[in-house]
């Protein structure tokens, strides 16, 4: 713990999107001693992963050239959060104390243990580490060897509509629909591109097996697959739960409507480990800014003495890539739902680009070059009252 006069340690846990703004921000008030710790030395461009899948793109940064000075960046992973001793333990044995933490460690892929075979020989696409591993696999495959993509999500038709672009025959298994968060415009659009490049759209249809070189659906059907990739669903680190601290069902820190902890208020989180209210914002690098913006700022109040402010997020839509030449923008309205209303084509395609440099460009960097500068959208305080069928667990 600090000593009387000493600057205040603030611990960010996760070098993200969320975690690596709100490091920068932070430095808004210049007597802090900043700590990011990171299990990679390079930031991963999460949205930019099915691109270095499919080696249509590079999906890592320099730290360097995001952080702002003074900012310590420790290459480790946090194993426990000892809020009792206000200590960060470490994979190398290292702890490093800490007036507040902020907990921004992200989201994982996550295979479902109920669907056998899913876990031994499915791949996935969502971290660094997993998604070097798919590319080295589709290095060995041929061409024209069957590729089957699990889940209708945005990750999902992106990772489809890449490798198709390349060649491949894909199949593109939905589950319950196709992008279901889109407008039926939207819907048709991104169905109409697939079909054109040669995807097989299942949708009302879910796996249930994979095995090394097919994938079983739940109607009785077998079709070969020498490679599966799952994007259905996401799933967080266990490091709240294994630190003693609320989670909800998945392990998302519980917190309220300013990102605090429910058990510690030394402890804010931010991006899609975050479950305010019980309620979690929409997966995605639009709101994992603005959370790891509100997080710092809320670290920085309790630091002045004064009262942090609630959650304020307006959403305008989603951007989803289609290949390198055509994407689609859906609008939606600030509570996210969609408008009949999108952009596609190659103005879709350039709007995603753009996008995606605008996180990197004109939020992280930004906030390394003038602290405190970014805003965001703001729709009012969300309304009160948990989630139903929210529950809280701890660690046993």
């Amino acid at each position: 713990m600090s000593e009387h006069n000493s600057p205040s340690k603030v611990v960010v846990i996760g070098g993200g999107y969320a975690g690596t703004l709100a490091a920068n921000r932070l430095r808004a008030r210049p007597d802090l001693d900043i700590t990011l710790i990171n299990p990679r030395p390079d930031f991963v461009e999460r949205i930019r992963l099915h691109q270095y899948v499919a080696r249509s793109g590079e999906a890592t940064i320099d730290y360097d050239t995001l952080l702002g000075s003074g900012i310590k960046l420790v290459v480790d992973r946090a194993t426990r959060i000892d809020t009792t001793a206000r200590e960060v333990r470490l994979a190398s044995g290292r702890a490093l104390d800490y007036d507040y933490v902020i907990y921004a460690v992200g989201s994982t892929g996550a295979a479902p243990a109920a669907v056998p075979g899913a876990a031994g020989h499915a791949c996935d696409v969502a971290e660094w580490e997993s998604a070097r591993r798919l590319r080295a696999r589709l290095d060995e495959l041929p061409l024209d060897a069957p590729v089957t993509v699990v889940g209708g999500g945005l990750t999902g038709i992106e990772t489809a509509a890449e490798l198709a672009e390349q060649g491949r025959g894909i199949t593109l298994v939905c589950g319950s629909a196709l992008a279901p968060t889109f407008s039926a415009a939207g819907r048709r659009y991104i169905a109409a591109w697939l079909t054109r490049h040669g995807v097989a759209v299942l949708e009302g249809v879910s796996v249930t097996e994979v095995r090394q070189d097919a994938v079983v659906l739940a109607d009785g059907g077998v079709r070969p697959s020498a490679l599966t990739v799952w994007t259905a669903g996401f799933g967080v680190p266990d490091l709240a739960a294994a630190s003693g601290l609320r989670t909800d069902g998945i392990g998302r820190l519980l917190t309220d409507e300013t990102l605090t902890s429910i058990d510690d208020d030394r402890v804010i989180a931010a991006g899609d480990a975050a479950a305010p209210s019980g309620r979690p914002l929409r997966m995605s690098g639009y709101a994992a800014g603005p959370l790891g913006a509100q997080a710092a700022d809320t670290v920085l109040s309790r630091l002045a003495g004064t009262e942090p402010a609630v959650i304020e997020l307006a959403f305008s839509g989603a951007c989803v890539s289609l290949g390198r030449r055509a994407g689609i923008r859906q609008l939606a309205r600030k509570d996210d739902t969609a408008l009949n209303l999108y952009i596609g084509g190659r103005a879709g395609a350039a709007i995603k680009e753009l996008t995606c440099k605008f996180v990197v460009a004109k939020r992280i960097r930004r906030e390394a070059a003038r602290p405190g500068s970014m805003g965001w959208p703001k729709g009012g305080p969300r309304p009160v009252g948990a989630a139903p069928g929210v529950r809280g667990v701890t660690s046993a």
